[in-house]
């Protein structure tokens, strides 16, 4: 008879003895997220918005408490950046755009506090619509530089894909933990 050792079979190991935490600093975090990201300084700041957020599991998401209520995650970020563009000329040239096409469309007889009105809704709709593309660039950014997982929460059950009213949720490393959250 002929013996056949399992090929699956995996030498015994002993376990290696445990080692402190590495100790991550913040020049440590600008240096990984600086090699995968085209904005370092904006997924730096992303990166510590979702860290004073954290809960104590490292989490934040799908549904912060902002200024209006419970909005979702990738929507605080936004409006807690938006500040960071109001001097922006991009932001000037949007606004005179879309004052221009709400004057045209109104005519002459409108009133200027409703076409005001307009285009501040009109203005915040689309810079939601712009910083929540910007804020899920960089998570991919800080996904790909290992600072940050992702995964989606909604209605029906917990699924790794978006979409089916599902949204975000951010989870910090315990690195980025240790290195940036409010203690």
């Amino acid at each position: 008879m002929f013996y056949q050792p399992d090929l699956f079979e995996q030498p015994q190991i002993p376990p290696a003895a445990p080692r402190p935490p590495v100790r991550v600093a913040l020049p440590d975090l600008v240096d990984r997220i600086s090699i995968v990201s085209k904005r370092p300084r904006y997924a730096l700041l992303v990166l510590k918005l979702i860290a004073q957020e954290a809960g104590s599991n490292g989490s934040v998401g799908p549904y912060v408490r902002g200024e209006q209520g419970r909005v979702p995650v990738r929507d605080w970020l936004c409006q807690a950046l938006a500040p960071l563009a109001q001097r922006d000329c991009r932001r000037r040239a949007m606004i005179d755009t879309v004052r221009a096409g709400l004057e045209t469309a109104a005519g002459q007889g409108a009133d200027p506090r409703d076409i005001e009105q307009r285009l501040d809704a009109e203005v915040q709709s689309r810079i939601l619509r712009s910083g929540r593309s910007n804020v899920s660039r960089v998570v991919s950014d800080l996904v790909r530089a290992g600072l940050l997982h992702r995964h989606y929460q909604g209605y029906r059950v917990d699924h790794p894909n978006r979409g089916a009213q599902r949204e975000a949720v951010y989870t910090i490393t315990p690195e980025v933990k240790r290195a940036l959250q409010r203690h």
